[in-house]
């Protein structure tokens, strides 16, 4: 069998996790602040916070930006749940919006058309590495200046429609010769174990507000904030005399420890040398390959201004149904092949539907969801195993078209 996305796991990463288990200090310590270093460095800022998942870094800069009940959070319909679901744990409303029928990133027509006076953010979605158009969602944002109703400090301070991007699959894109990180307000990454790279569980908040934002000091707080509220995390403590604390708010639990930490260092240090060109040369196999046949629409993943992480191949086949695409899709399976589909939209999930959202509402989103089919892309996917795939793929199609 195929897998579809197992994670790297080499002896140079078991050897760095064995010494971190052998050094004594497994939570959050030197490795945690290490990587968050060479995070800040990688993307061109000032600040990174590690955390144990993106979804934590992205509810913690909604609550930090005073996103709560009555107020609205712009999100494509295109997404994995927990892009919405972070709105909803802030007693806030997603509001959602059609993607691009090419790029399948979130469309700025519907951006503009979604935008309320109780717009407080937008959360664009970077679609399987792809940088969305943020020089157009920022001229949105300050379009909408007049209407934008502040609620407390941090909001007047920046005086519009917060940008927070969900770059859970970006790390290492581009976009007009910005790396992912440097695209938004707050970005956040995910290190995710299916993700380009892993952690096992983790993400990673990165800083990017404007003047008169003080990143550093918002990288505190939070630090604070993910911490219970704690004003000293374990190093600080450790220091002789240094164990009393207090705790300033009803903070959260969501730090990232350095055995997490130790993967994500190795996976930096080779990630543009190493992980990158070999993500890129198993999805320019799968372009040449699928590039002859006239039922194939494949992903856009470069252009003039962007340049995609390489993190998902989308194949999507044209003019089918979404029953035709299941069968598809069984009959790759029974190859011995695993693909995927990314994503099922917000709407067609019970919860989301039980609130009143509708499919028909997204006709593109539904359109490219009901033709994808997410083929495997990972770093110790060989050669011959993609002729396995492609074969797989080719087959399976022409058996249902």
């Amino acid at each position: 069998m195929i897998n579809f996305a197992p994670p790297r796991i080499d002896e140079k990463i078991i050897e760095a996790v064995s010494e971190t288990l052998r050094s004594g200090w497994i939570t959050t310590g030197p490795k945690t602040k290490l990587l968050e270093k060479k995070l800040s460095e990688y993307c061109g800022v000032t600040q990174a916070l590690c955390l144990n998942s993106a979804t934590a870094g992205l509810e913690l800069a909604l609550r930090w930006y005073g996103v709560g009940p009555g107020d609205e959070v712009i999100v494509p319909a295109y997404t994995y749940a927990a892009t919405a679901n972070v709105v909803i744990h802030c007693g806030a409303i997603p509001v959602l919006a059609d993607v691009n029928k090419d790029d399948l990133c979130i469309s700025a027509e519907a951006i503009e058309k979604a935008i309320t006076t109780k717009t407080k953010v937008i959360m664009p979605v970077d679609f399987g590495g792809l940088p969305c158009n943020y020089d157009l969602i920022y001229a949105i944002a300050e379009k909408a200046k007049k209407d934008f109703q502040a609620a407390n400090e941090q909001q007047k301070k920046l005086g519009r429609i917060l940008i927070l991007s969900d770059a859970a699959h970006s790390l290492g894109a581009t976009y007009k010769g910005r790396n992912a990180g440097k695209l938004a307000d707050i970005s956040v990454f995910s290190f995710h174990a299916v993700k380009n790279l892993t952690t096992a569980e983790g993400g990673a908040m990165v800083f990017n507000l404007p003047a008169p934002f003080d990143n550093a000091l918002i990288y505190k707080q939070l630090s604070i904030t993910s911490l219970h509220g704690q004003t000293k995390d374990a190093m600080a403590k450790m220091q002789k005399g240094n164990w009393k604390y207090d705790i300033v708010e009803a903070g959260y639990k969501c730090n990232m420890t350095d055995l997490a930490a130790t993967m994500g260092l190795i996976e930096l240090e080779r990630y543009t040398s190493d992980t990158l060109p070999k993500r890129k040369a198993i999805i320019d196999a799968y372009y040449n390959f699928f590039s002859v046949y006239s039922w194939a629409e494949l992903p856009v993943l470069k252009d003039e201004e962007r340049e995609s992480s390489y993190h998902l191949f989308p194949l999507r086949i044209k003019d089918i149904t979404e029953e035709q695409r299941d069968k598809i899709i069984q009959k790759i399976f029974d190859r011995d092949v695993a693909v995927n589909v990314h994503f099922i939209p917000l709407p067609m999930m019970s919860f989301y539907k039980n609130m009143g959202y509708e499919m028909n509402d997204y006709p593109v989103t539904y359109n490219n969801f009901s033709r994808e089919i997410s083929l495997p892309v990972y770093y110790d996917l060989s050669m011959e195993e993609i002729a396995i795939v492609t074969k797989a793929v080719r087959e399976s199609v022409m058996e249902v078209l």
